[in-house]
């Protein structure tokens, strides 16, 4: 009589049928899902870490790119030689001492610093005289390891394991820039490496707005 009653009662449930638990297949499943969840998470947290580093590389290679390809364009860009006492005049290359083609001569090819023979003595960018004008620089170039310097001569912290290196030349025809002649423009081509092998390219064009342009 008692066991109908409880049979009837909606309440009532047999201690068997009020068991819940996890089957081991459940759990194995949980355990296999959630472990390959995880190995996505951690994949992405290390692919982000890893390339963060780099990252850093890569802006610190644009701002050392920038820097330099903003000092050049920044020069003077004169017929002649600023130390020669006829720059400020100078309308064609044979005004220079030495006459067109001369050491004093800017346009004269390959374009490069001045060498012991012109007014001013051999150029370099550290020891006077200095560079002083945008064609000075092509060719110039700072290994990784010797240190990156500015232009006086003054070590950048940090930037040991860089390198960079500067090609100016005359542009042609066929650039942008055709309608000027191309002994009154140049291109500049500044290429920076970073410690991991990766480079920054910038180009710059600069051209002279006056024969004498200063």
């Amino acid at each position: 009589m008692i066991d109908a009653v409880r049979k009837l009662t909606p309440s009532y449930r047999s201690p068997r049928t009020c068991q819940r638990g996890t089957t081991l297949v459940e759990l194995i499943m949980f355990i296999v899902i959630i472990g390959a969840a995880l190995a996505g998470i951690l994949q992405v947290m290390n692919l982000t870490t890893g390339h963060s580093a780099d990252t850093m590389l890569r802006k610190q290679a644009i701002v050392i790119a920038n820097s330099l390809l903003e000092e050049v364009e920044l020069m003077p860009f004169t017929v002649c030689d600023p130390d020669d006492p006829n720059a400020a005049s100078a309308v064609l290359a044979s005004d220079c001492t030495g006459g067109a083609g001369g050491p004093n001569d800017e346009s004269r090819l390959p374009l490069g610093p001045e060498t012991a023979a012109s007014v001013g003595g051999a150029e370099g960018r550290y020891t006077a005289p200095q560079f002083d004008n945008v064609d000075d620089y092509n060719g110039f170039t700072m290994a990784a390891g010797t240190g990156m310097y500015d232009i006086s001569h003054n070590t950048v912290t940090g930037l040991n394991s860089y390198a960079a290196s500067i090609t100016v030349a005359q542009t042609t025809p066929q650039t942008a820039l055709g309608a000027i002649p191309a002994a009154q423009s140049l291109f500049i081509t500044v290429i920076v490496t970073a410690p991991d092998g990766s480079q920054v390219k910038l180009d710059g064009y600069r051209t002279r707005y006056a024969p004498n342009s200063f």
